[in-house]
C-alpha cells in the first residue's frame, strides 16, 4: 500500500494510540478520516487535520460502526484503508468479573471493528487494507484478564478467518498484536483494578511501525519483550 494519498479511516482517533497513528499517516501523505465517540474531543483532535471527515460511533452499537464507515467514504471519496485502534479493559479473576462486564467486552472489542470491517469489505477495491489493535492477549490469554483475553482473542479468529477471504478479493487484513504500552489504558478499566506492571512500550515507536507495516502489505506485527515491532508478511 502507497500511503501518499491513501484514504484511511482511524477508529479511535482521540485516543493515544489512535492520535499517535492519525499523524504518523498524515505525515506521511495520507488522507484521514477520524471517527470517535466524544463531540469534543473528535473536535479538537481534527483541528489538526484541516478539512478531514469526522464521524461519529459508539462501539456499544454495531450500527453506528458500519455508518461512520459510509460517513467517511462518502467524505472521502471511498477507503482505502480502515484501521480500528479503541477497546475496553478490565481486571479480575474469571470467576468474579460479572456476565455484563464480558458482555461489554466482547461488544467493545469484538462486535464493534467487526461491524466497522464488514461494511468496510462491503465498499473497498482490491489493494485496500483492514487493520486492527488486539493485543498480545489474544494469543496469550493472562490470569486475572479472562474476559479481556477472551475478548481479543474473538477478534484475532475473526482477522484469520476474514484475511483468508480478503485474499480471494485483493483486501489485506494486519492484526497488530503490541505488548504492554505506556498509554495510560490500562488505569482506566471498565471494572477490577490493574495489577503491578513493567514499564510500558513506546506508542510513537509502534505507530510507526504500524505505517511501515501497512506499506509492507503485512498481515501481523507483534512486539518482542523488549518492545521491539516486528512485522509478518504472512500471519
Amino acid at each position: 500500500m502507497n500511503l501518499e494519498g491513501a484514504r484511511v479511516l482511524v477508529a479511535g482517533a482521540t485516543g493515544v494510540l489512535g492520535g499517535a497513528l492519525t499523524a504518523e499517516l498524515a505525515a506521511r501523505g495520507a488522507r484521514p478520516a477520524l471517527a470517535g465517540r466524544d463531540p469534543a474531543r473528535l473536535a479538537r483532535a481534527a483541528r489538526a487535520y484541516p478539512g478531514a471527515p469526522t464521524v461519529l460511533f459508539d462501539a456499544y452499537a454495531p450500527d453506528s460502526c458500519a455508518r461512520a464507515v459510509d460517513e467517511a467514504a462518502a467524505g472521502l471519496g471511498g477507503l482505502d484503508a480502515v484501521v480500528t485502534a479503541f477497546g475496553s479493559v478490565a481486571f479480575g479473576q474469571a470467576t468474579q468479573v460479572g456476565d455484563e462486564v464480558h458482555e461489554y467486552l466482547m461488544a467493545v472489542n469484538a462486535l464493534a471493528p467487526a461491524a466497522f470491517f464488514r461494511a468496510a469489505f462491503a465498499i473497498m477495491r482490491p489493494g485496500s487494507m483492514i487493520a486492527a489493535f488486539t493485543g498480545v492477549v489474544g494469543e496469550r490469554p493472562q490470569a486475572g484478564m479472562a474476559d479481556y483475553s477472551a475478548s481479543k482473542a474473538a477478534m484475532c479468529a475473526w482477522l484469520v478467518a476474514a484475511r483468508r477471504e480478503g485474499r480471494t478479493c485483493g483486501i489485506q487484513v494486519l492484526d497488530i498484536r503490541p505488548g504492554h504500552l505506556d498509554t495510560g489504558f490500562a488505569d482506566r478499566p471498565v471494572a477490577g483494578t490493574a495489577p503491578p506492571m513493567p514499564a510500558g512500550g513506546d506508542p510513537r515507536r509502534l505507530v510507526i511501525a504500524v505505517a511501515d507495516a501497512m506499506e509492507a502489505d503485512a498481515e501481523l506485527l507483534h512486539t518482542t519483550p523488549d518492545g521491539t515491532p516486528v512485522a509478518e508478511r504472512r500471519a
